[in-house]
């Protein structure tokens, strides 16, 4: 028994688009693809950050030597650089002008005692020895005091050259630091630049390589589309294929029962003879 089968079959030059297609597609995805082009990657430091690196490990310590020169200006001996080189002859001054006011006032003493008729006698000589005694005193509190505005002065001078050297040692950290930002923010606004014009191209190369495989793949939606909506529009073919084995075997047994009146017995008895 011969069975019939109706198949709907696309237009040919569906067909067609199709062999067209899956040969493109073959071979396109034949090809790898160089993905090292559009692979991400990292901007270099700006040179104006490599500058800010440079200084930044360059100016660690800078502010030491000041430090340094700090540390000869405590003690008790750090006053005498600050000595004024002039101040020993302001004090001999002093007391050579000191002196003479003395002479003086010991010749004022023997004149006195003269005119009284004693002199050379105790009582100039006690007068002397006072005055001598006071005066001596005075010039050693004048000297003191000399010497005690120097030693002040100088100390001034050493304290005064400590808070310079602290601030000194402050204000290059400041300064170095004020430029290492400086550079580094600098250099941060163009390496984003960089960085963004490598992810440009990156994307661009992407673009560039994956256009193929999107161009195919609307050409693949199409075909797909023209192979799922032809039915109505297709050609009707009727196929008759050839028969199994079993149908063969079955069309024969058929066959015999028709001439062997239907019934297995005549069968039977045909075969007995």
């Amino acid at each position: 028994m011969a069975i019939e089968q109706v198949q709907n079959l696309p237009q040919q030059y569906v067909t067609d688009l199709g062999v067209d297609y899956g040969k493109q597609l073959a071979g396109l995805t034949s090809i790898p693809l160089d993905t090292s082009r559009f692979a991400p990657t990292v901007a270099d430091q700006d040179p104006l950050q490599k500058r800010a690196t440079e200084l930044a490990a360059s100016g660690v310590g800078a502010y030491q030597p000041y430090l340094t020169a700090q540390e000869s200006l405590t003690g008790p001996q750090a006053y005498q650089p600050f000595m004024s080189p002039y101040q020993q002859d302001v004090i001999d001054a002093t007391l050579a002008e000191f002196d003479k006011q003395t002479q003086a006032g010991l010749s004022g003493i023997g004149q006195r005692a003269a005119m009284s008729g004693n002199l050379g006698g105790g009582r100039e000589g006690v007068m002397r020895a006072n005055f001598l005694s006071d005066q001596n005193a005075n010039r050693a509190a004048i000297q003191a005091k000399l010497l005690q505005q120097g030693f002040r002065e100088a100390q001034q001078g050493a304290r005064t050259a400590f808070d310079q050297q602290g601030k000194l040692a402050g204000d290059i950290t400041d300064f170095q630091t004020a430029d290492i930002n400086q550079l580094g923010r600098l250099g941060a606004v163009n390496q984003l630049q960089e960085q963004a014009k490598l992810d440009a191209q990156r994307e661009a190369n992407r673009l560039e390589a994956y256009e193929p495989y999107e161009r195919l793949g609307t050409y693949g939606s199409g075909v797909a589309s023209l192979f799922s909506g032809n039915a109505p529009f297709g050609n009707q073919s009727t196929i008759t294929p050839n028969p199994t084995p079993l149908q063969t075997a079955l069309g024969t047994a058929s066959v015999l029962s028709g001439i062997f009146g239907g019934n297995t017995g005549g069968f039977k008895g045909l075969q007995s003879v």
